[in-house]
């Protein structure tokens, strides 16, 4: 966890989090945790509003964010900016 990464895109199902709060980051595989992160804003956000600002907190290219985010929520545009730092 490098900090390089400082937001996620999820959709509506994935935003049940308090704003402030610290939550473990397990990988999906194996529920190993492996950080925390501290929860600083969760924004709205349609898919074609993906922007270069985005990807780059993501630390992706915005063509590589958006067949990402295609590939896990296909069809949906009603998505979430989940905005962290790392504790």
């Amino acid at each position: 966890m490098a900090g390089k990464k400082t937001i996620t895109i999820r959709d509506k199902s994935e935003i049940d989090f308090e704003l402030g709060r610290t939550i473990p980051v397990a990988t999906f595989e194996d529920g190993r945790v492996f950080g925390n992160l501290n929860i600083r804003s969760i924004t709205p956000i349609s898919f074609d509003d993906i922007n270069a600002t985005h990807a780059e907190q993501e630390n992706m290219t915005i063509p590589q964010l958006r067949q990402v985010i295609s590939e896990i929520y296909p069809g949906e545009d009603e998505l979430y900016v989940i905005e962290f730092v790392v504790v």
